[in-house]
């Protein structure tokens, strides 16, 4: 399992800025990463005291797990320097922000890091636009082939 994608999040969204943060996780949940059971239905990231939290985020329990198994769906601490995190709060209390969690993959010394997304979102006008670009983009592909 190399990454997994949001791809809702860019239909929803319009993504102004990206960072990389760590995600404190479980042994169990890291192997269950590994075989590619993540969703991100519905999943966001909050403030609480200063920390951010991705909330939402369904991880499938481990198959080969025991009684240590990990819960699938609980708040999981994203690990940024402070400075980044004043500037998400900063940013986050301005109307209409959100952060929404972008690709869950592993890095190059094999830890879990998570692309989270500053974004906006989009309205049913800009969904449609977002559509009919796409639609436009693979008809030019077609004729290219």
């Amino acid at each position: 399992m190399a990454e997994m994608n949001n791809r809702q999040a860019y239909y929803n969204y319009h993504i102004e800025d990206k960072y990389v943060a760590g995600i404190a996780l479980m042994g169990t949940e890291v192997k269950s990463i590994r075989e590619g059971k993540l969703s991100f239905n519905d999943s966001f990231c909050l403030f609480d005291n200063g920390e951010l939290w991705v909330r939402a985020l369904f991880i499938a329990s481990y198959s080969h797990g025991t009684a240590n198994n990990h819960i699938e769906v609980h708040d999981r601490k994203l690990l940024l320097t402070k400075r980044e995190l004043k500037k998400l709060e900063t940013r986050m209390k301005e109307k209409g922000y959100t952060i929404i969690p972008l690709k869950v993959f592993f890095n190059e010394k094999n830890f879990v890091k998570v692309e989270i997304g500053l974004g906006r979102g989009k309205k049913l006008h800009d969904k449609r636009e977002t559509i009919k670009n796409r639609d436009v983009e693979k008809e030019i592909k077609r004729y290219l082939k």
